[in-house]
This record gives structure tokens, sequence and C-alpha cells, in this order.
């Protein structure tokens, strides 16, 4: 290959090496990163060792094939050889790890989507037949009970439908920077009074009015979302606090605390998962669909802004979110 052509790989960022008859005659600084420098002179069978991707490599015609590790563990890469002349092939190295990722992301939550809602829907369905047994259904405290259990199980399979179409649709417009003009200090005292209820919920503000850039709705769904967590999780009715802190330089803190029982540490870091439960069965004792925090999240991520959830257990937890200042 042209010493210029050769300039050119080299500047690359993906890895590239230039076999020829079956050697490594080159290999640019991201090959040599990914395989070490010592790759250059060896024999293309030591420096990529895996028998798919060889194939390709030493095949007539090159191709693509896809190689799972190299030098990196877990890493998964496709391997692309183009045939350049009878003993010489052009091998780049494409990291698909963030696609394969996304994928295996994707397909964890249509599982665990398909999981959740066939959990309820099979409780439902098998009542009804007992309901429709006329010496079962002929019951009335029985009919009652089973009655009461499908209305449960159906609120929950609508809670989840509503979690994965809010879900989608905040996704869906990630990428879209809010610029409505949102006062959370009047958002949290209308969503706060909605909630109440005969629950022991408090608001305090250090300001009258603390102004973001922001989706009003989606903002309103942020604070149901953690105040409702807290009731659920924290003591029964309460209390729930919920504080809003406005900086000097514009930025916006708001807290909701609960004076529960708390979350152990190794819970922490994976709350924000789909579906993850730190207590299943409390979880979906309490009506939760496992979604609530995650929608937090992408709407938090949406506006820019941090989200984070400290505990001690025995004390309760706390949900944060920071909002950048409205620019402009």
């Amino acid at each position: 290959m042209a010493i210029d052509n050769l300039q050119l790989l080299e500047h690359l960022r993906t890895p590239a090496l230039i076999v020829e008859k079956r050697q490594v005659s080159f290999a640019n600084s991201a090959a040599k990163s990914l395989l070490g420098a010592h790759v250059v002179g060896q024999d293309v069978r030591i420096a990529i060792r895996d028998p798919g991707a060889l194939a390709v490599v030493l095949g007539e015609n090159g191709g693509t094939a896809q190689v799972r590790g190299l030098s990196v563990g877990g890493s998964v890469w496709e391997v692309d050889c183009r045939v350049l002349g009878d003993e010489e092939r052009l091998v780049t190295l494409n990291d698909q790890s963030i696609q394969v990722s996304v994928a295996r992301a994707h397909a964890d939550f249509v599982a665990n989507a398909s999981h959740e809602l066939r959990t309820p829907l099979a409780a439902i369905l098998g009542y009804v037949e007992t309901l429709q047994n006329p010496k079962a259904g002929g019951d009335p405290e029985t009919r009652e009970r089973f009655l009461t259990t499908i209305q449960h199980e159906a609120k929950r399979m609508q809670a989840l439908v509503s979690d994965l179409m809010s879900l989608s649709r905040i996704e869906a417009s990630k990428h879209e920077i809010p610029s409505d003009e949102v006062d959370m200090v009047a958002l949290i005292r209308e969503t706060v009074g909605e909630l109440k209820d005969g629950a022991d919920i408090s608001f305090e503000a250090d300001c009258e009015q603390a102004r973001v850039a922001g989706d009003r709705a989606q903002m309103a769904q942020v604070i149901r979302n953690l105040v409702e967590n807290a009731l659920k999780y924290g003591k029964p009715g309460g209390p729930v606090h919920v504080t809003l802190e406005a900086s000097e330089t514009g930025w916006v803190l708001i807290a909701v605390r609960d004076e529960g029982e708390g979350i152990a540490p190794e819970h922490l870091p994976r709350l924000t998962e789909r579906f993850y439960r730190a207590d299943a069965g409390r979880s979906r004792a309490a009506g939760g669909t496992g979604l609530g925090l995650s929608i937090v999240k992408h709407i938090v991520e949406r506006h820019r802004g941090r989200f984070d959830i400290t505990s001690r257990q025995g004390e309760g937890a706390t949900a944060s979110i920071m909002l950048p200042p409205r620019k402009g």
C-alpha cells in the first residue's frame, strides 16, 4: 500500500491493519493500542485468534465477522476485511459494544414489560374463570373478594401501561430541551396539595418564585412520582418533607425526604433502572410499577438537570433533583 494511504490510516480512530501474506505489515495507533505494538510483523493468526474473524481475513473475498473480546474483555468487535490484492488485505475493527448493549437493553426491557403485564393478567383470567364456576361464583363473599382482586390487578396493569407510555414519550423527546418557563414553587405547592388527602406532606421554599426552563407537565410528574414514592416506602401516611432552595448561581435544588426504613447501600446505584425493585414484594403490594424513578431520571436528564438518591437504613431516604438556571 502507498505511503500516503498508510499515513491516512494512521489518523483514523478506528483500529486498522494491513495484512500481507498472512502477516501484519502495518497497524495504526488505534490498532496498536487495542492489540499491542508487537502486533506489527506477527502472523495474523496470532494477532487475531478468533476463528470466525480469521476465516474472513484469510478468505478469498473478505467480508465481516463479529468478535467478542480481542484484548478488551467483554467488548464486541466487528472485523471488516477488504481485499486489496492477491496477498494484501485491509482489516478494520469497529467497536460494536454500544449497539449490542442497546439491543440487549431493549430486548430485556421488552421481556420485563411482558412479564410485568403477564403476571396481573394471569391473575385476572384465573379469578374470572373461577367466578364463572357456579359453585364459587355463587357465593357472595367469595365473589366480592375475587372482584376486589381483579380490580386491584387491573389497576396495576393500567398503571404499568400508563408508565410505559410516559417513558416512551419522554425518550422520544429527550433531545429536545424544554423552553417554557415553569415556576417550581407554585408547581410543587399545587402538586403537594393534590396529593395530601390525609397524608402528612410538608413543603418549604426559601423563595417566593423559582423559575426554570421546563416542561410543566413533566416536572409535575417528577414531583408526583417522588412524593408518591416517599409515601409508599416511608412511614404509612408520611411524614414526607419537600424542600426547595434557589442558589445564587440560579440552580434550583428540590429534595423529597421520607422517614421510612431507608434503602440498603447496594440498591442505591440501581434504583433508576427500569423494573428494578429493592423490595419486589413490597413494591408490587404498594402498586409500584418499577418505572417511577426511571421516568424521573429521564425527565431530569431531558431538562439537563441532576438526580440523586441518598439513604441511611433506619433514617429514611432523600431524592434530590437539581435544575439548571433559566437562560435569558
